[in-house]
């Protein structure tokens, strides 16, 4: 996943670049700028087009948007949003001679692509959130990611379909470009990383380790240390439940500047604004947790496997690696949790020329913006929803079972939102699924059951199916089902629950 191992991802660190685009000092007080009222920001979207995933399908294409970019682009923020089974996602900026083919979804194999190499050859540009259908990863006022020109985007995708159907998917990427005027510093891409991992069965675990950054970086540059945090996205799977990021030495000693608990399919980035200033530190700290439920132990790697990897990005002279690669060691027990640590390797290389600051004539000109193939001109950043069909045909059969496999199974449980101590208080793995589904008590403000047999439009779970904007009985909005996800399941299976409920909710 998160720049990460195999599969989805190697986010390592070869040998830096030596590329340089030209760029200057940054220099705002010398720039001209002319009297007219200044064109500031765009956004431009780009739409990947129709994937096909094969029923009970892992794959782990490659995607690419190339720019045409005569000049660089500052991007302030990157929307992605997608139609369901994008487990996850790495995106990087590379010269558009790199991976040279048509765009589009693309075998990785066939172009020789792995996040080392893209790394290498020019940034990191977005990470997805472990399952999230819409994410946006902002940073503050004139902090941004800096696309050199002549560009291309490309993107390791994991792609992971649940259902024993058909399913066809779309991803959409938006990039909210600031006038070179407003770019008040250049972020660098950072990790950190648990790769020796050993999850032990039947147990809850936690995984730290330590990385003294200020002696490394103290003794790389032979300068003071200098490093703040703007942004932070961490991934571990489904088994995952902690993620800790501390601060190491100085007055701010083993204070949390990030922690996430459980497992969702939400977005988790964190902005830090006003970035956070580690001057006075040593270093930061980082813990993964995991509840492994299994008879087997669990280690690095995709699928039924784990990882703890986290984002960060950074004011860094230099672009550093964080990892525990072997050598991890129990170290003892917390309560009922085993206790991991391994010493934390640092790698890190300067930053790419290319990667500079803006020029003055860059400063001083108009706001550049690429150009847009037509389909994706006027693109909003997320899809529309629409309302579902009522009369649309339900699957070839009706029953709870083809519920639980293309509907409760995939995009329910799947997001982690009704799994094992599910939102609600709705669990949709349990294995009497019939008696958690016509037991619950539905939390929202409705006089409606979750399910009334023989009567769908009396069924809350109708309701936030087949509704973009479902009301309560206040008439407040509230969230249509998935949770998160930008449109509604597809029709067939909406009506299917429909046929269900119609049938009176059998067994």
């Amino acid at each position: 996943m998160l720049l990460s191992a195999a599969g989805c991802g190697a986010f390592s660190l070869p040998a830096p670049p030596t590329n340089d685009d030209g760029g200057s000092e940054f220099d705002p007080i010398d720039a001209g700028v002319g009297d007219e009222p200044p064109i500031d920001r765009a956004s431009v979207t780009h739409e990947f087009g129709i994937d096909v995933l094969p029923p009970l399908g892992e794959t782990e294409p490659c995607a690419s948007w190339t720019l045409d970019n005569e000049e660089p682009l500052y991007v302030q923020a990157v929307t992605l949003s997608n139609l369901s089974g994008f487990h996850h996602s790495n995106w990087f900026v590379v010269p558009d001679d790199v991976y040279d083919g048509p765009d589009g979804y693309w075998a990785c194999s066939e172009r020789g692509f792995d996040e080392a190499s893209a790394v290498s050859a020019g940034t990191v540009l977005f990470a997805q959130s472990t399952q999230s259908w819409v994410e946006t990863q902002q940073t503050a006022a004139g902090a941004v990611i800096k696309i050199p020109a002549h560009s291309r985007i490309v993107g390791g995708v994991h792609l992971l379909n649940l259902a024993p159907r058909e399913v066809e998917t779309n991803l959409w990427l938006t990039l909210d470009i600031i006038h070179p005027r407003d770019v008040e510093v250049v972020l660098t891409p950072m990790r950190l990383s648990y790769v020796d991992l050993e999850i032990p069965a039947m147990s809850r675990s936690r995984h730290s380790a330590s990385c003294d950054f200020k002696s490394y970086y103290e003794g790389y540059t032979s300068s003071s240390y200098a490093l703040k945090l703007h942004y932070a996205l961490p991934h571990y799977h489904s088994l995952g439940d902690f993620f800790d990021v501390s601060v190491v030495g100085g007055p701010d000693d083993g204070e949390s500047v990030y922690r996430l608990e459980g497992f969702n399919a939400d977005a988790n980035g964190k902005t830090y604004d006003p970035p956070l200033d580690l001057v006075e530190s040593d270093g930061l700290a980082f813990t993964c947790g995991f509840d492994n439920f299994r008879s087997e132990s669990v280690g690095w790697g995709i699928g039924d496997q784990e990882m703890c990897v986290m984002l960060l990005l950074v004011e860094s002279e230099l672009v550093l690696d964080a990892s525990v690669v072997l050598d991890s060691q129990f170290v003892g027990t917390e309560g009922d949790i085993e206790e991991y640590e391994g010493a934390c390797l640092i790698i890190g290389y300067p930053k790419s020329g290319a990667q500079g600051p803006p020029t003055r004539a860059e400063i001083a000109g108009a706001l550049y913006v690429p150009p847009q193939a037509d389909g994706d001109v006027d693109l909003p950043p997320v899809p529309q929803c629409i309302d579902a069909d009522p009369g649309a045909a339900p699957l070839a059969d009706v029953s709870l079972d083809t519920l639980r496999e293309t509907l409760f199974r995939p995009a329910c449980a799947f997001g982690a939102c009704h799994g094992s101590g599910g939102a609600a208080g709705l669990d949709l793995t349990v294995p009497d699924l019939h008696a958690a589904l016509l037991g619950h008590a539905v939390q929202a403000d409705t006089a409606l059951p979750l399910i009334a047999p023989g009567d769908p439009d009396g069924s809350w779970l109708m309701r936030v199916l087949s509704q973009c904007e479902p009301v309560d009985d206040a008439g407040n909005v509230v969230a249509h089902m998935p949770r998160n996800a930008p449109v509604l399941m597809d029709d067939a299976i909406v009506a299917t629950a429909r046929a269900w409920i119609a049938a009176g909710a059998p067994e």
